[in-house]
């Protein structure tokens, strides 16, 4: 016995759609004498009569219009199919996992990815602010699509993307008498107190290598491996320290001051995706984002007259 197939399917559903064969036929991009064959055929299969004939046009019996609600209601199904595979390819459905060291997730970083997320309404997002072994170790296990950590990553079989890295920024408390500068170096901090990173990050070797080249003493009193901590310390006037940007800059308005420092300690920091599969395209595009606004990203208000770079230099922090 003869099967119903899709084309007769669709011809029916034209024609319930439009009224007329010629209309019909344009719908589905066949001839009128192919539309007449392909209802023809379907009714003889379903033995049932689906149109009759009124003065030169057809008209649905009863029994087609019962029919056509299965039918459309398949056809609402495969369409859903079709968007959603649209939505695929265009990058703008399903959940996109990130993890990002503290530095990022307190603010830059979630402002970017609302931005990303307007231009992608079918795409949702998951958000965690966590350190940045953490950041590994969730990546590395599958539990988010994309991680941003601070170099070096300590997993050398992870898939990273280097981002640009900007220089880190000396940090003030409102009012301090170094704030008169635009500009500050390692002799001006000479007997300050000064809030440091934890001892054995990447950050806190170069800073300390960046004073110690110089000679110069401080008062090493509080050391943090989080930077809000570091600019919390800073704001209640205890005293200074050299932090990231990004978090320097959410700290403007609470009471720190940035000030460009030379020499340049850059804040690297990458983008790692899970093992043994590629990059989700959605991550992917995140991190083109990201990159594009870090390329164009302006110094903090404060200290953004100045341009002055040095020798680059590698960096950790905020870890």
């Amino acid at each position: 016995m003869a099967r119903i197939n899709s084309r007769q399917v669709e011809a029916f559903r034209a024609m319930m759609l439009t009224g007329s064969v010629t209309e019909a036929a344009k719908l589905i991009a066949v001839t009128q004498p192919a539309v007449s064959r392909l209802l023809r055929d379907f009714q003889a299969l379903l033995k049932m009569k689906l149109f009759e004939r009124r003065g030169s046009g057809l008209v649905p019996t009863a029994a087609a219009t019962a029919l056509y609600m299965e039918v459309e209601r398949s056809f609402v199904g495969l369409e859903r199919i079709t968007a959603a595979a649209e939505e695929i390819r265009s990058r703008r459905t399903g959940t996109l996992r990130i993890a990002a060291l503290p530095a990022l997730s307190n603010g830059y970083l979630p402002r970017l990815a609302g931005g990303f997320l307007k231009e992608r309404p079918n795409l949702n997002l998951a958000f965690f602010g966590v350190i940045s072994p953490i950041v590994i170790d969730w990546v590395l296990n599958h539990q988010c699509d994309i991680g941003f950590a601070e170099v070096p990553i300590a997993h050398s079989g992870l898939p990273c993307v280097r981002l640009p890295a900007p220089a880190r920024v000396a940090i003030l408390p409102a009012g301090h008498r170094l704030a008169a500068k635009e500009t500050l170096q390692p002799r001006d901090f000479e007997g300050e107190t000064f809030v440091s990173l934890t001892a054995g990050s990447t950050g806190r070797h170069l800073i300390d290598q960046a004073f110690n080249r110089d000679d110069v003493r401080r008062v090493l009193r509080v050391e943090t491996s989080l930077s809000e901590i570091m600019c919390g310390l800073v704001s209640s006037g205890l005293g200074v320290a050299i932090c990231d940007p990004f978090t320097a800059q959410e700290f403007a308005n609470r009471g720190v001051v940035a000030r460009h420092f030379l020499p340049r300690i850059d804040f690297e920091f990458a983008a790692v995706f899970p093992p043994q599969r590629s990059p989700s395209p959605v991550a992917l595009d995140l991190v083109e984002a990201m990159r594009q606004a870090l390329s164009e990203m302006n110094a903090p208000a404060p200290i953004a007259a100045t341009r002055e770079t040095s020798a680059t230099k590698r960096s950790g922090s905020s870890r």
